[in-house]
């Protein structure tokens, strides 16, 4: 029987077991992941993160495991968490955290962190589509949503324009849609309500885990899809339901997420 010393973090309720592999490797399997995040018998959580060592440049690298224990490429929230992690153990106010989706930079904000996520990508090969198809308007529909943008950020998106995005049935179409043939790797999928310009309300079904209370990269595949659509500034406020973030689409094509994060406990799990 091997134990494994963990960190419990959540940025806006989307919560997460973090695992420090770079002195010793960690390996696990999809059944093991799947335990650890079991909210009645496991620890809990949307995503495990494992921190391993970078060759590169950055200060170390970053794995992410869906709650189902699929590996997935980005997550917002989790670098944010992790690059508190490193700035607070390096004692600077920057940290580069290397992803599959690239190497990211997390800098201090005040109270909050801002993660670089990197460029949107908005061609469908990128995102990627299974078939050739303008991104800003998929034809793709499943219940009372239709008609989505969409965007990658690293993962995939699609981003549907609703009056009430309280109303809809997330648990019910979420998964539908989540596996829908055009998304050859599954996509995320958010229900977006306009409030003004500057103020996006947002719900999100994040692929492997579920409906979750926020989601760092829907909030800025959302921003990017709604400027695409001509519905919001470049700057805005995405409103989720564990809370906001400020997200901002520059004109470089490189979308800035800003957040808190907090620490929820430290403890031991034992394989």
């Amino acid at each position: 029987m091997s134990a494994l010393k963990f960190i419990k973090m959540h940025g806006l309720g989307n919560d997460f077991v973090i695992l420090d592999g770079r002195g010793t490797p960690i390996e696990l399997n999809s059944a093991q992941t799947q335990a650890i995040a079991d909210r009645r018998r496991g620890i809990g959580c949307d995503q495990l993160i494992l921190l391993e060592e970078s060759p590169g440049e950055a200060d170390l690298k970053m794995r992410i495991r869906n709650a189902d224990g699929g590996e997935v490429e980005a997550c917002g929230n989790a670098t944010r968490c992790v690059g508190k992690l490193v700035m607070d153990e390096k004692g600077r106010d920057q940290a580069l955290i290397e992803t599959l989706s690239g190497v990211l930079t997390a800098t201090r904000s005040g109270d909050n962190i801002t993660v670089d996520m990197g460029p949107a990508y908005l061609d469908w090969q990128d995102i990627p589509l299974a078939s050739e198809m303008d991104t800003l308007s998929l034809d793709i529909s499943e219940g009372p949503l239709s008609n989505p943008v969409g965007v990658g950020v690293g993962n995939p998106h699609a981003v549907f324009f609703v009056e009430d995005c309280t109303a809809i049935n997330l648990e019910s179409v979420g998964p539908i849609l989540e596996h829908h043939p055009l998304f050859p790797n599954r996509t995320n999928v958010e229900a977006a309500e306009i409030i003004s310009r500057s103020h996006i309300r947002l719900r999100v079904w994040e692929r492997g885990v579920g409906i979750t209370e926020a989601c760092g990269t829907g909030a800025c595949a959302t921003l990017v899809a709604a400027v695409r659509r001509d519905l919001a500034d470049r700057k805005a406020k995405v409103e989720l339901d564990g809370g906001t973030l400020e997200i901002e689409w520059r004109d470089d094509n490189r979308i800035m997420m800003t957040g808190p994060t907090e620490m929820s406990y430290t403890g031991t799990w034992v394989l």
